[in-house]
C-alpha cells in the first residue's frame, strides 16, 4: 500500500470514528411531564440543583449521598467542609437557610418558584459507613425537604453498612458494600437503589426486565452546551438507555447524574451500564439519560477559563459561573436542553 493510499485510509478511519462517536441525540416525542432525576454525590448535588431550579417541570428527585440547595454558596472550603463532613464551626445549612437561598434565587427569576416543589416525591439515601458525605448532610437535605412536602411524599434510608457508593445489583464486578472507592458501585445485599428510588417517584413499576430489548445510544453533547465542552468540564460524548418501545414516542424520562470519579472518561460503561436503571427502564417505558462531566485541571488548550475539577464532578460549589446552580448555570442549560430534544417529535418514517 502506497503512503498516499495509507494516508486516505487513515483519514477516512478517523473520519468514521469522529461521525461514529458524534451521533445526535434523537428526537423521541419524549413525555417531560413527570420528569424525576437522581445521583450519588456530587450527582446527587446536581440533582437537587435541577430539581430547585424547574421545580413546574420536576416532579421528583432521588439523592444519593447528597444536600441542599447551594448548600456550598460558591465556595470549595464550604463545599469540602459544611458539605461533606461537617465539623466544629462549620455546620451543614438549616432548612431556613436553605429554602433563603431558594426564595431570593426565585425572585431574581433565576430558578422556577418553590411552589413548584410542593408536589414533588422525593427519595434520600445515607449510608452508615460514608464519611465523604456524612449524615448530617443527608439530614440538612431532609430537613429542608419536610418543611417543603408531606411526609409522604418523603422516603429517606439509612443503609446499614453502606460507604460512598451507588448502590445496585446490576453491576457484574460490585465493591463490597462499605467501600467508598472507584467506580463507586457498591453490593449491600438485595438492595436496589436505583428500582427503590423510581418506584418511589414513579409509581408502581412492571418487574425489571432480566434481559435488555432496548440499547444504550452514544451522542454529540456538544449541540447543548452553548460553548466548547471543556469550558464547562463536560465531556463531548452524554449516553441514553431508550427501550425499543420509546422510539414510537410518549416515554417519560428520567436523568441520572454520576458522581465524583464515575464518568465515562474515568471509569467507562460502568454506571451507564451497571448503576442498575436500565433494566427497570426497559420494562416501564422510561428513558434514562445519562449526561457526562470530564475531569479538568485549570487552564485547557483553546480556553481562556480556569477550570478546576480534577475529579470529574458535577458543579455544586461554583466552578463553571456563578449561576452554576440556576437555570442559567451553563451545565445545568446543558441537561435542559438535552431534555427538549429528546421531546421533540420523531422523525415521521418514509413510506415507500
Amino acid at each position: 500500500m502506497s503512503i498516499r493510499s495509507f494516508s486516505a485510509l487513515l483519514v477516512a478511519s478517523l473520519a468514521f470514528s469522529a461521525s461514529a462517536a458524534e451521533a445526535p441525540l434523537p428526537a423521541l416525542g419524549a413525555q417531560l411531564t413527570g420528569l424525576t432525576v437522581s445521583g450519588i454525590s456530587s450527582g446527587g448535588y446536581m440533582a437537587v440543583q435541577f430539581e430547585v431550579a424547574y421545580s413546574s417541570l420536576v416532579t421528583g428527585a432521588g439523592v444519593l449521598a447528597g444536600g441542599p440547595y447551594e448548600c456550598a454558596e460558591g465556595s470549595l472550603w464550604r463545599a469540602l467542609r459544611n458539605c461533606s463532613a461537617p465539623g466544629a464551626g462549620s455546620a451543614a445549612p438549616d432548612a431556613a437557610q436553605t429554602l433563603s437561598h431558594v426564595e431570593w434565587q426565585a425572585q431574581a427569576g433565576r430558578i422556577d418558584p418553590p411552589a413548584g416543589l410542593r408536589d414533588d416525591r422525593v427519595w434520600v439515601l445515607g449510608g452508615t459507613e460514608d464519611h465523604t458525605v456524612e449524615h448530617p448532610v443527608v439530614d440538612a437535605l431532609l430537613a429542608f425537604y419536610r418543611q417543603q412536602l408531606p411526609e409522604s411524599a418523603i422516603r429517606s434510608v439509612t443503609l446499614p453498612q453502606a460507604g460512598h457508593a451507588m448502590i445496585s445489583i446490576a453491576d457484574p464486578k460490585p465493591n463490597a458494600c462499605s467501600t467508598s472507592e472507584p467506580p463507586y458501585i457498591n453490593r449491600c445485599g438485595d438492595f436496589d437503589a436505583a428500582g427503590q428510588l423510581l418506584a418511589h417517584l414513579i409509581g408502581p413499576l412492571a418487574p425489571r426486565s432480566s434481559t435488555l430489548h432496548g440499547e444504550v445510544i452514544v451522542f454529540d453533547q456538544r449541540p447543548y452546551t452553548g460553548a466548547p465542552p471543556f469550558e464547562l468540564s463536560l465531556a463531548d460524548r452524554g449516553y441514553a438507555y431508550i427501550p425499543a418501545q420509546c422510539h414510537a414516542g410518549g416515554c417519560k424520562v428520567h436523568v441520572a447524574f454520576h458522581g465524583c470519579r464515575q464518568s465515562e472518561s474515568q471509569v467507562g460503561m460502568r454506571f451507564v451500564k451497571g448503576a442498575g436503571y436500565n433494566e427497570w427502564a426497559d420494562a416501564n417505558r422510561l428513558i434514562v439519560l445519562y449526561p457526562q462531566t470530564t475531569p479538568r485541571s485549570g487552564w485547557a488548550w483553546g480556553s481562556w477559563r480556569w477550570v478546576y475539577n480534577p475529579k470529574g464532578c458535577w458543579d455544586w460549589w461554583g466552578y463553571t459561573d456563578d449561576a452554576y446552580a440556576t437555570r442559567d448555570g451553563g451545565q445545568i442549560r446543558a441537561v435542559r436542553a438535552m431534555l427538549d430534544r429528546l421531546a421533540q417529535p420523531p422523525a415521521a418514517t418514509p413510506v415507500r
